[in-house]
């Protein structure tokens, strides 16, 4: 007979209950855990792309300020610990294990006394974890990135000084909603009474149905590009920035992540540690420059040597509007093309997001993603052709880079974040 399952056993088992949206459960856990989530100041994340990308360099300029700073991200690519980092490190897998006990030993007493109305979802549990880590820990501050939406969101349980809603393109439909407007009102949920809410250049019906949600909680409203002069120019790749707002001058800098969308991620970055300092964190311009500098954020446009190989372009991109980000810096580098390794999950929208890359794919190599949502390779096959683009169909992952390899140089791995992880597995420690 087996002994009781080990924290990260038990972790796993709850993904069987898959995605829920709705904060009671998060609020019971919270509340029996005695409210970590209100035990530190924070900055809430949301956004169809771009989240993860402001929140690390939200981070890093909070770091360069001496601040104690945690973020919570997700999904991790290769270990759980990497969801939880504290100055830039992933929280080590002793203190996790030990906390991961202290929330399932919460969770079951809740059972227990029926005061679950449902089983927790995984990432609920995971977001508890986070919060605990973070107060244990006695962060000065922590920026936390929504998971799925926003106003039913399990991170949505925070007060935070100041949010943000990066970006607003079509992804996880089935769950927010198949239009902008409807998306957008489900990622402004996170607005509070009181608390600035900084937007990034979003669809004007998507605007609008911000507005209103902001209008109807009493949260003041943010443009991020309001009063905002831009300079840039493209230096080896990067994006060479300075950002001037109403209140200072940031740059010239050279963005620590690649690509030009990252210019907008950077000015949303921006305006929430504006709103941040004048709410009393000490962050100053110059920590806001440094920050912008240092971020570092994997699988987003991330360029690896690979010895024996050539170059790594390893990039998450999950949704049509990720791809084309991704389609543009290719053809910004590599104008001819190059060889692109892609696998999707089955409930993305693969025909979109395989038809910006049919111009810079040279081959497209099609595999299969780690875990149970992967898309068959022959889907993915098919959807490339109805958008007119040949694929050649390599199942086993490692066997579908070695193919792209064969074409010597430069080859990108896209089209989700569980492929980009099991290539960060393969390439083994330093990638």
């Amino acid at each position: 007979m087996g002994g009781e399952r080990s924290a990260r056993e038990y972790l796993a088992s709850l993904e069987l209950f898959g995605i829920k949206l709705g904060l009671s459960s998060i609020r019971a856990i919270c509340r029996a855990l005695g409210h970590p989530e209100l035990a530190y100041p924070t900055l809430h994340i949301a956004g169809t792309n771009g989240k993860g990308s402001v929140a690390a360099m939200v981070a890093a300029a909070l770091q360069s300020a001496g601040l104690h700073t945690a973020c919570y991200t997700s999904p991790h690519l290769v270990h759980l610990e990497e969801r939880y980092a504290i100055d830039g490190v992933p929280v080590a897998p002793a203190v996790l294990d030990e906390t991961i006990d202290l929330v399932r030993a919460v969770v079951r007493k809740l059972q227990n006394d029926e005061e679950l109305e449902v089983d927790p979802t995984y990432f609920e549990v995971a977001t508890a974890i986070g919060f605990e880590l973070f107060r244990r820990a006695r962060v000065d501050v922590a920026v936390i990135e929504v998971g799925l939406g926003g106003q039913y969101d399990a991170t949505n349980v925070i007060e935070p000084m100041a949010a943000a809603i990066v970006s607003i393109a079509r992804d996880h439909e089935q769950h927010l909603g198949h239009s902008i407007a409807g998306i957008a009102a489900q990622k402004a949920g996170i607005a509070k009474p009181d608390v600035p809410l900084v937007v990034g250049p979003v669809p004007a019906d998507a605007h609008e149905a911000i507005e209103r949600v902001c209008a109807e909680r009493h949260a003041r409203l943010v443009d991020a590009a309001d009063g905002v002069i831009i300079t840039r120019a493209r230096r080896e790749g990067r994006v060479e920035l300075s950002i001037t707002t109403a209140t200072a001058q940031y740059g010239p800098l050279l963005l620590g992540l690649r690509g030009d969308h990252q210019v907008d991620n950077a000015l949303v970055a921006v305006r929430v540690l504006e709103e941040a300092a004048a709410r009393g964190v000490p962050v100053a311009p110059p920590h806001v420059t440094a920050g912008l500098e240092r971020a570092r954020w994997p699988a987003r446009l991330q360029l690896i040597d690979v010895p024996g190989c050539g170059q790594l372009l390893l990039d998450g991109a999950h949704n049509p509007a990720g791809t084309a980000a991704l389609a543009a810096y290719i053809e910004s580098q590599w104008p001819a093309g190059i060889p692109l390794v892609f696998a999707a999950m089955r409930d993305k929208d693969v025909p979109r997001m395989l038809a910006p890359l049919g111009a810079v794919a040279r081959p497209l190599i099609v595999t299969r993603a780690p875990g149970t949502r992967a898309a068959e390779p022959t889907d993915i096959a098919a959807a490339a052709r109805a958008v007119g683009v040949d694929a050649v169909i390599v199942e086993e992952v490692e066997a579908a880079m070695a193919a792209a390899w064969s074409h010597n140089g430069t080859i990108a791995v896209a089209g989700s974040l569980f492929l980009a992880g099991r290539v960060l597995e393969l390439l083994g420690p330093g990638a």
